[in-house]
């Protein structure tokens, strides 16, 4: 199928406030562009609405805008979105999966693996579910994924690797890939051993290329998940059963990390940056530095600039 990198429509007055509205806030840079209201571009995506009411989309990422933004959140209708008759395998029943939590210090990996079928594809062409790193609002995330979990003939599976399980995989398989790709393969078996209830059965899974070799996802699939033709290949979240699988992965791994603030009663950011660094140093003068490693992934230099930082003083006392 050949990409599509130029779309054209028409806006309302009210259509184009809200597009520019969402430009503005997603980092676009605005341009002067002749006989146009406004343009704004990204490196792989360039947008013009003109005086005529005309919007020009033109970019490497044009299909994966108009089908995540510009329908669902501007046009409110689907009008690219899946064309079933020039791409009928959009509609083939496959495995999405997808994670949350790996560059974050704080917090769980979670791991997600969604079927869909022709039916669910289409039960979810009018709604927002694409990519979870396109959508800031916590409870959105939780609204899609009690969507994504109650849309029939969709299934699920999710593997959860606590911070202290986290700790000791790494430890033992040595790098954070083929610690993700076990959680990816665990996922697809798990999702396939429900085979009941997967109709019709699934040709391939999806995955991102998270790792340089694909054979790191390959070698640690498992028993039924060789039965299945495994697809990797970046920026997977564009395929809609692995946005599914990466939107339920960030609610549990939300979920989880709440409850971790709660438990220690501690505000935990998300990520890796200075102020995330910050928290494990309260978090170590609240809790010691051994208990770090309940709540954070050990691997991190963060951690040892913290728990060197924090052994310093009894140190010099000795």
């Amino acid at each position: 199928m050949q990409v599509r990198t130029s779309h054209v429509c028409k806006l309302t007055a009210e259509q184009a406030a809200a597009l520019r509205e969402y430009l503005a806030r997603h980092g676009f840079e605005f341009r002067e562009t002749p006989h146009a209201e406004f343009a704004a571009q990204k490196p792989d995506l360039s947008l013009a609405y003109y005086r005529s009411g005309k919007l020009v989309v033109q970019g490497k990422d044009t299909a994966e805008f108009v089908e995540f933004v510009l329908e669902p959140l501007i046009l409110k209708e689907a009008r690219l979105g899946y064309e079933t008759v020039l791409s009928p395998e959009l509609l083939l029943p496959r495995i999405g999966v997808d994670e949350s939590g790996k560059g974050d210090f704080f917090g769980p990996l979670c791991v997600a693996a969604v079927y869909v079928n022709g039916p669910v594809v289409k039960a979810w062409q009018q709604t927002d579910i694409r990519d979870s790193k396109l959508i800031s609002s916590t409870a959105k995330i939780h609204q899609l994924a009690r969507l994504i979990r109650n849309t029939p003939g969709c299934v699920t599976a999710l593997v959860t690797i606590g911070n202290e399980a986290y700790n000791r995989l790494h430890a033992r398989l040595g790098n954070v890939n083929a610690l993700l790709a076990w959680a990816h393969a665990r996922a697809i078996e798990n999702l396939l051993a429900q085979e009941q209830r997967l109709d019709p059965p699934p040709v391939r899974a999806i995955s991102d290329q998270f790792a340089a070799s694909p054979d790191t996802l390959k070698n640690a699939m498992m028993r039924l998940g060789r039965q299945v033709e495994l697809v990797q290949k970046h920026r997977a979240e564009t395929d809609v059963a692995v946005a599914a699988a990466s939107i339920l992965a960030r609610a549990e791994f939300l979920r989880r990390l709440a409850a971790l603030e709660k438990q220690f009663g501690i505000t935990l950011p998300r990520g890796a940056s200075g102020r995330v660094e910050q928290a494990a140093r309260e978090f170590v003068a609240k809790h010691g530095p051994d208990a770090l490693s309940k709540v954070a992934k050990m691997h991190f230099r963060t951690a040892t600039r913290v728990v060197s930082s924090a052994d310093q003083p009894k140190a010099a006392s000795e």
